[in-house]
C-alpha cells in the first residue's frame, strides 16, 4: 500500500513527513494494522521484529488523533532513554506539533503538559501524575504503550499493568496501541486489551542467526568460515566484521566483562582506523575525560579504549559518556562496543553484527541462571542497520560443537516465551492499593478486587478468591500503619497516607522512615534511614568497616517488622550509608569506586536516589512533627557532595563541589567574604576572569 493513496485515511502532514524520510509505502505490519482498524480507532497489539516499522504505526494513530480528532496522544515507554529518543525523533519529524516530554520529578503535577498535544512519558512518571490528579488525562484519545512485553518484568511490569488497567477505566474511549518485538503470547495480551493482533516476522534488513565455534559460524542451513586468525571467539568475529568494513555490538553479562572485552579488542580494532577517524576519536576521548570534574580510573580506561576505536557501555558510565559512545558508534567511527544488556533495551543503536557472548548471568539467591529466549531475541534485534546493511548477523558463542548445537536449539530454533503478570505479589500491590484510595479512585475492598480482576493478572489467573485475600491483607496493613482509615465500609487515605502515595515511595519504606525519624541522631543514622529502603537498591558492597560500625546503629532496627521481608542483609544498606557519608565528606569518586566497588554512574544514581529519599523524609517529618533541619541540610550536601562548611558558598551558580572547596581553602569561606577587599583578585586567580565575573555578578541578589 502506497502512502500517497492514503489521503482519505491519514492527515497529509503524516504522509509528507514519511515521504520526506524515504517511506513511500507501508511495511507489512503497517498495512496489516491499517486493515485491522488502526485508523478507525481500534485497539491494536503489534508483535513484530525490531525495525519493522512499529514506530510509524504509532505515529499514524497519534497524529490522526491530534490533527483530526483534536485530542491528545500519550506515548508511554518504560525506559527514560527510550522516551527521550522517541521525543527527539517526533520533534524533528513533526516540528509543528506541540510535543512534550515528561520523565523527571515524581512529586509534581506538571500541569503545563495540558498545553501539549503529544506527550512522551515514562511509566513511573505517568503513574505519579495520576496520583497527583492530572486533569488533562480526560482529553487523551490515543495511548501508545511501547515495549509491551515489559509487563512480564518483576520490577517495572506491575506499574505498567496497573497503569494500563487504570487508563482503560479512566479514559475508556481512548485507542490503545501496544508494541513489542518479543512476546510469545501476543494473542493473550491482545484479548486482554480488547485489541486486534497484528503479528509479523517482517524485517527490512534480513537477519541471519548463527552460533560461532572454532572460527566457523553455523547458520543451520550452512557454515561460513570467518576471516582472521584470532583464537578468542569474539576477537575472531570482530576481525571478520572489520574485514567486511562493518561494526560490531557485543553483549556481556557484567560491567567487568564489558571492560575486559573492550580491552581485548582494542589492539586489533585500532589497526583498522583511518587517520581521519583517529582524529575524531581523540575528540571523543577528550569529551569522555571531561565528563566529570575529576576523571576516575574508569574514565581514563574508557577514554583510552575509545582512542583505539572501541568502547564499553554500561550503567556505570556518566550520562555524557554514554551519549558520546552512542553518537560516535552511530556515526561509524567507534567500530565495536562491548555492552551489558542495557543497550539492547530501547536505545536505537544497531550494528551489522551483534554478538551475545554470555547466555548466563548471576542472580542473587539463584546463582548462575540462563537468560531467556525473549531477551536474546531482543538483543539480536540490534543486528542490521536499515539503509546501510543488506543483512544483519546475530551470533552466539560456543566452546565446542556440542555446545553450539545446544545453543542453536535453545535460542535460535526456540519459540518466544509467554509473559506472565507479576502483579499478584503483596509488596508490589501495596503501593498501588494505597494509590487507589489516596486518589479517591477506589474506596472499597470489593471495588479494588474487581478492578484488579480486570488487570492482566486477573485475566491470566482468574482467581478472585486469591486476589481478595491479598487485597484484604494489604488493607489491614495500611490501616495498621495509619495510612488509611475505614468508615461505613469505605476506606479513605489519611493525610500521611495521601502524602506517601504522592511521594511515590513504597509504603514499607515510608513506615520504616516514619518510625526511624525520631531516632536519627547524626548524619550516619539519617543516611541509614534512607538507604535501608527498597528504593536504594542495589546496595553498595558490604565492607569490614560497615560490619564494625553497624553495632552502633543496629538498634535502629529494633521493633521494625514491616521491612523484614525484603531486608536480606542490613550491612549492605548500612555500607551504602557509609559510602554516602564519605561522599558528603568530599571523598573523591575514585576512592569511593575502589572501596565500595562503585562506578561514576552508580554513584550518581545513588546520590540521586538519596536526594529523593531525603526530600521524602523531610516531607514525612513535617507531618509527624519531627524537626527536618538535619535532613534539609543533608539534602543540599548530598546534591553537591560537600561538607557542612561549604553550604553557604554553593548557593552561588557556577560554584559546585570543586570550586567551593578551592575558594574555602583560599580564605573565602562565605558569600559575605566575596564582598571583602581582595576577594575579586583571589577568585580571578583561581578560576580566570570570565568565571570570576559570573560568580561575582550574583552578589547583588544573594543575601
Amino acid at each position: 500500500m502506497f502512502l500517497k493513496e492514503m489521503g482519505s485515511l491519514l492527515p497529509k502532514e503524516v504522509i509528507e513527513s514519511a515521504e520526506s524520510r524515504g517511506m513511500l509505502s507501508l511495511t507489512p505490519p503497517q498495512e496489516k494494522s491499517v486493515k485491522k482498524g488502526l485508523l478507525s480507532g481500534s485497539n491494536i497489539v503489534v508483535a513484530a521484529p525490531t525495525a519493522s516499522g512499529k514506530t510509524f504505526i504509532a505515529e499514524m494513530a497519534m497524529l490522526r488523533t491530534v490533527l483530526w480528532d483534536r485530542r491528545k496522544a500519550l506515548y508511554i515507554a518504560p525506559m527514560r532513554a527510550l522516551v527521550s529518543e522517541k521525543f527527539a525523533e517526533a520533534k524533528k519529524d513533526y516540528p509543528y506539533i506541540k510535543t512534550a516530554m515528561s520523565i523527571g520529578e515524581l512529586d509534581s503535577l506538571d500541569q503545563w503538559l495540558s498545553a501539549y498535544d503529544v506527550i512522551f512519558i515514562s511509566t513511573e512518571k505517568l503513574d505519579s501524575l495520576i496520583r497527583h490528579g492530572a486533569s488533562w488525562l480526560d482529553s487523551v484519545g490515543c495511548i501508545i504503550v511501547d515495549e509491551l512485553h515489559m509487563l512480564g518484568e518483576y520490577g517495572r511490569g506491575p506499574t505498567l499493568e496497573v497503569l494500563i488497567t487504570r487508563l482503560r477505566k479512566s479514559v475508556p474511549n481512548a485507542q490503545i496501541i501496544g508494541l513489542s518485538a518479543t512476546v510469545g503470547n501476543a494473542e493473550e495480551l491482545a484479548k486482554w486489551l480488547g485489541a486486534e493482533l497484528v503479528s509479523s516476522d517482517f524485517r527490512p534488513v534480513p537477519l541471519e542467526k548463527g552460533v560461532a565455534v572454532n572460527g566457523t559460524i553455523n547458520f543451520g542451513d550452512r557454515e561460513e568460515r570467518m576471516e582472521g586468525s584470532a583464537k578468542l571467539p569474539e576477537m575472531r568475529i570482530v576481525q571478520d566484521t572489520l574485514h567486511k568494513k562493518k561494526q560490531a555490538l557485543l553483549f556481556y553479562s557484567t560491567k567487568r566483562n564489558t571492560e575486559a572485552g573492550a580491552e581485548r579488542l582494542s589492539e586489533e580494532v585500532q589497526k583498522h582506523l583511518s587517520p581521519e577517524e583517529k582524529v575524531a576519536l581523540e575528540e571523543a576521548s577528550s569529551g569522555i575525560l571531561s565528563a566529570l570534574s575529576r576523571p576516575t580510573s574508569q574514565c581514563e580506561k574508557l577514554a583510552g579504549f575509545v582512542k583505539r576505536g572501541v568502547a564499553f557501555h554500561h550503567a556505570g558510565l556518566a550520562n555524557a559518556q554514554r551519549a558520546i559512545v552512542e553518537d560516535y558508534f552511530r556515526r561509524g567511527i567507534i567500530k565495536a562496543v562491548c555492552s551489558t544488556t542495557t543497550l539492547g533495551l530501547g536505545v536505537n543503536m544497531p550494528a551489522h553484527t551483534v554478538v551475545v557472548r554470555d547466555t548466563t548471568r548471576y542472580s542473587e539467591g539463584a546463582g548462575s541462571v540462563r537468560i531467556g529466549v525473549n531477551e536474546v531475541t531482543q538483543l539480536f534485534g540490534r543486528a542490521g542497520r536499515p539503509k546501510y546493511d543488506k543483512y544483519g548477523r546475530a551470533l552466539l558463542l560456543a566452546r565446542n560443537a556440542e555446545e553450539a548445537k545446544d545453543l542453536f536449539h535453545r535460542y535460535i530454533l526456540a519459540d518466544l516465551e509467554p509473559i506472565y503478570s507479576q502483579l499478584g505479589v503483596m509488596p508490589v500491590l501495596r503501593t498501588h492499593v494505597l494509590s487507589f484510595i489516596a486518589t479517591d479512585f477506589l474506596s472499597m475492598e470489593d471495588s479494588i478486587t474487581a478492578f484488579l480482576m480486570q488487570s492482566f493478572y486477573g485475566h491470566q489467573r482468574g482467581s478472585e478468591h486469591e486476589l481478595r485475600r491479598i487485597v484484604k491483607g494489604i488493607l489491614a496493613e495500611l490501616e495498621e500503619w495509619e495510612f488509611i482509615r475505614q468508615g461505613s465500609g469505605r476506606y479513605e487515605a489519611t493525610r500521611l497516607g495521601r502524602r506517601v502515595s504522592e511521594l511515590y515511595i513504597d509504603p514499607v519504606s515510608a513506615k520504616w522512615i516514619i518510625d526511624t525519624l525520631p531516632k536519627v541522631r547524626d548524619e550516619v543514622s539519617g543516611l541509614f534511614m534512607i538507604t535501608n529502603t527498597a528504593e536504594m537498591r542495589p546496595y553498595s558492597k558490604a565492607t569490614e568497616e560497615a560490619e564494625e560500625k553497624f553495632v552502633r546503629y543496629g538498634s535502629l532496627l529494633e521493633g521494625q517488622d514491616a521491612y523484614d521481608s525484603y531486608l536480606y542483609d542490613p550491612i549492605k544498606p548500612f555500607s551504602t550509608a557509609l559510602m554516602l557519608n564519605e561522599w558528603i565528606g568530599e571523598v573523591g569518586e575514585q576512592a569511593l569506586m575502589v572501596k565500595y566497588r562503585e562506578t561514576p554512574g552508580s554513584i550518581f544514581t545513588k546520590t540521586n536516589n538519596a536526594d529523593w529519599l531525603l526530600y521524602s523524609s523531610t516531607e514525612l517529618a513535617r507531618i509527624v512533627k519531627v524537626n527536618p533541619r538535619m535532613l534539609l541540610e543533608l539534602r543540599v550536601r548530598m546534591r553537591y557532595g560537600i561538607k557542612k562548611e561549604l553550604l553557604d558558598l554553593v548557593r552561588l551558580e557556577q560554584v559546585g563541589r570543586v570550586r567551593a572547596r578551592m575558594m574555602f581553602n583560599s580564605g573565602i569561606k562565605t558569600v559575605e567574604d566575596l564582598r571583602k577587599d581582595g576577594a575579586k583578585a583571589k577568585v580571578e586567580r583561581l578560576f580566570g576572569k570570565e568565571v570570576s565575573a559570573r560568580i561575582l555578578s550574583q552578589l547583588g541578589s544573594v543575601q
